[in-house]
């Protein structure tokens, strides 16, 4: 177990509390718009595209019951729809509606402007260099994109 020094802690520590940080920031956001915070994981995801219900188990890690579960309370709402998988009769596709992928660019426009904040006291070069790393450990650890790049255009 490594100890704190000089007010730093290790990279364990640091990208545990820094998880806890950023899903607290996440829920807060869900929360404000009316959301549960996997609502707002599942918005997120299928901005990028739609997913078949066994990819996006995977990509969410949910088990089956829990991920139709919040399909079917997401489909209520008017966020999500199923439609027919055109590779597999049998199969459905998860896609936003229009009033989801409204919902979800401005919950996800403004969860980027909170977690942005979190970093307002670093100097450009210091995001740079936190973002390499952290680029690097997903990277390196084949995290699905479960979050768009933030970009100009959003």
């Amino acid at each position: 177990m490594s100890k704190q020094v000089d007010g730093q802690i290790g990279a364990v520590a640091a990208l545990v509390r820094s998880t806890f940080l950023v899903n607290a920031v996440y829920a807060d956001s869900a929360r404000e718009y009316g959301l549960t915070q996997q609502q707002g994981q599942l918005l997120c995801v299928l901005m990028a595209q739609p997913y078949g219900m066994s990819e996006l188990g995977a990509v969410l890690r949910l088990a089956k019951s829990s991920l139709t579960g919040l399909v079917d309370r997401s489909e209520r709402n008017g966020l999500v729809q199923r439609k027919p998988d055109p590779e597999d009769s049998r199969a459905v596709r998860v896609a936003l509606t229009r009033q989801g992928a409204k919902l979800a660019d401005e919950f996800y426009t403004e969860t980027c402007r909170r977690i942005e904040e979190l970093t307002s006291g670093f100097a450009a070069e210091e995001r740079e260099t936190l973002a390499a790393l952290l680029g690097r450990v997903v990277m390196d650890n084949k995290v699905p994109t479960v979050f768009l790049e933030p970009g100009p255009t959003r």
